[in-house]
């Protein structure tokens, strides 16, 4: 993948990094007890809402506390997985990768949906979500990539191809 695809891992570190720590102590106060977070965390979610106008994280819809469980249930170990994977050089990234992105992604269309639909978001709001939607597209293709550029069998190789049966 050369330079460019170490880029796109360095940024992909960063992403997956940061997602592995917001997503319990930020994002899980959506569905989460509030009590048992300390109050800085909790003042810096309330100040996030007002600065931003997050009217879903204010008002905490069902469709978003379903996917804010789907975040802590799936999506952060993934995220810690994938630092992982990065940092030891794991064959598996590429598949990780692509199972975060997919779910990144398909999130990501809900909630832009309900936000562009509804009139109710700010551009300045817009603009904070916008970047997870393309870190989730940079994902699925990062994923994909590492799986066509690592194929070990083709239908050509005549070790992928069974051996002909002699005729009686």
């Amino acid at each position: 993948m050369g330079a460019f695809g170490k880029l796109i891992d360095v940024a992909l570190f960063v992403f997956f990094a940061l997602m592995a720590v917001v997503a319990p102590l930020i994002d899980g106060q959506t569905s989460l007890p509030g009590g048992i977070y300390p109050a800085f965390l909790t003042d810096l979610k309330s100040n996030y809402i007002a600065d931003f106008g997050d009217y879903l994280l204010m008002e905490k819809p069902h469709f978003l506390v379903g996917l804010v469980w789907h975040e802590l249930v799936f999506l952060w170990p993934l995220s810690i997985a994938n630092v992982y994977a990065i940092l030891a050089g794991k064959s598996w990234f590429g598949t990780t990768c692509l199972l975060y992105g997919a779910s990144v992604v398909t999130s990501m269309a809900a909630i832009l949906g309900e936000m562009i639909g509804s009139g109710k978001a700010s551009e300045r709001l817009l603009m904070m979500y916008v970047p997870f939607m393309g870190f989730g597209i940079l994902a699925v293709l990062r994923g994909l990539v590492s799986r066509s550029t690592k194929s070990t069998g083709s239908v050509g190789n005549k070790s992928t191809i069974m051996p002909r049966r002699k005729l009686a």
